[in-house]
């Protein structure tokens, strides 16, 4: 993919009749940004069709809801007791215009591979929270590609930022203002009710100290392909149907397509019978948490659920038993189990321990385990600069086996898409059985 770059700034915030706030002011970190993954990554690419609005145009709505999502302008530090803060100094975002003279069609692949780094910013020691790349093509399309430092938002978060920023593109008032209250929202209870166990969860001895990625089955990123799953409404609900039978409620889309894709996997991996294996699911705790948090809260709200099963079991039983896991544990990260974690998160035991998180990116090969995050319910297609919703969405290239992303088509048609990254050895296995209602 030719791309050339022809511009790189920084974008801040528009401040009208010059009321800016002052820029020495800062935010600390919640226990959901501190527990989260520490890194800065690619999130997505979004497509659109022609004509779409100039670079100009979507520079200066970047710069409007800017004003509103004020915490990514900021930057990453700590205060003098060591605290992990978000320093409020409208230091910008990073914007960075390119074209390419080939046509959209001949060159966008269907799925993420390699190639498509070229459409994103570089992320290596940037010190930006947020990086947006605008290229054009020869043919009038549009790619808009986002990087951001995941401890400022979690996808939710996100979605509500791209969605407002099209608004205000639009000239659009943004029809639901974030809520910035990471700091004070989630405090402990006085007296602490610690009521779960949260090491080896979220929270882990520190084992690997001494080395910088925790040793694993060594492989190169040409040894792992992303495929694409496409499931229609019809497969989908043949699926539910039966995997709910019996049951009271029907599971959802979501608990029966993650159970047949991780029964699938596990078949592809050629796994034994004795292995356990698990899927770690991130949970929003938004609805969760009694009283609920606003979906406009901007942050991370964001815990996992571990449902695991012997490998004998998952592949023996009916799809139901595999649906149930997922649906019980996912259950179990209630309100809760939220405020307990708050509690823990808030002592002084993580550093008493010397405990690190469990969410890092360590491994290119999670096999025998499965990591998932679902983009069911986010607004992705709610970004519309001027000319509709983009035709085309899709993840980032991640070469990691097993971590999947589950989100809506860009169809419309209420389909689901998952990508799925495998090794090369396991593909023949896995396509085989990814449509069978066996």
């Amino acid at each position: 993919m030719n791309i050339t770059i022809e511009s790189s700034k920084l974008v801040k915030p528009t401040y009208n009749n010059g009321n800016a706030p002052t820029t020495n002011h800062h935010v600390c970190l919640s226990v959901f940004d501190k527990v989260t993954y520490n890194i800065h990554d690619g999130a997505a690419i979004f497509a659109f069709n022609p004509p779409t609005r100039s670079n100009s145009d979507i520079e200066k709505g970047l710069s409007k809801v800017l004003l509103e999502y004020r915490e990514w302008t900021g930057r990453l530090g700590e205060d003098e007791e060591g605290n992990s803060i978000i320093f409020l100094n409208d230091q910008g975002v990073r914007f960075v215009e390119a074209t390419s003279d080939s046509k959209l069609r001949n060159v966008l692949p269907s799925k993420p591979t390699k190639e498509i780094q070229s459409l994103y910013p570089s992320h290596d020691g940037v010190q930006e929270l947020l990086q947006v790349q605008l290229t054009r093509f020869a043919c009038g399309s549009l790619v808009v590609a986002i990087t951001f430092h995941h401890q400022i938002a979690d996808a939710q978060a996100t979605g509500n930022f791209l969605a407002a920023w099209g608004l205000a593109t639009r000239g659009l008032p943004i029809d639901s203002t974030p809520l910035c209250t990471r700091s004070t929202l989630f405090q402990p209870r006085d007296p602490p009710l610690i009521q779960y166990d949260h090491h080896k969860i979220e929270y882990m001895k520190n084992m690997y100290s001494k080395y910088k990625t925790i040793p694993d089955h060594e492989s190169s990123e040409e040894e792992v392909v992303i495929q694409k799953v496409h499931f229609t409404n019809e497969f989908i609900n043949k699926f539910r149907a039966k995997a709910s039978t019996g049951v009271p409620k029907h599971f959802t889309r979501f608990e029966v397509i993650l159970a047949h894709l991780w029964r699938v996997i596990t078949k592809a991996r050629g796994l034994h019978n004795h292995e356990t294996t698990q899927i770690r699911i991130s949970v929003n705790g938004r609805k969760r948490m009694d009283p609920q948090v606003p979906n406009e809260y901007f942050g991370n709200l964001v815990l996992w659920a571990f449902p695991r099963s012997k490998v004998k079991d998952l592949i023996n039983r009916p799809l139901r038993y595999a649906a149930e896991l997922i649906h019980d544990e996912v259950a179990k990260v209630n309100d809760m189990y939220f405020k307990s974690f708050i509690d823990f998160a808030s002592s002084d035991i993580i550093k008493k321990e010397g405990l690190v998180r469990t969410a890092i990116m360590n491994k290119t090969i999670l096999s025998p385990d499965l990591e998932v995050d679902s983009w069911l319910t986010f607004r992705f297609f709610d970004m519309d600069f001027g000319s509709g919703s983009p035709y085309y969405f899709m993840p980032t290239y991640y070469a990691t086996e097993g971590m999947l992303f589950i989100l809506p088509s860009y169809l419309g048609d209420g389909s689901i898409d998952a990508f799925v990254p495998l090794l090369n050895d396991n593909l023949d296995t896995f396509n085989m059985c990814c449509y069978s209602l066996d």
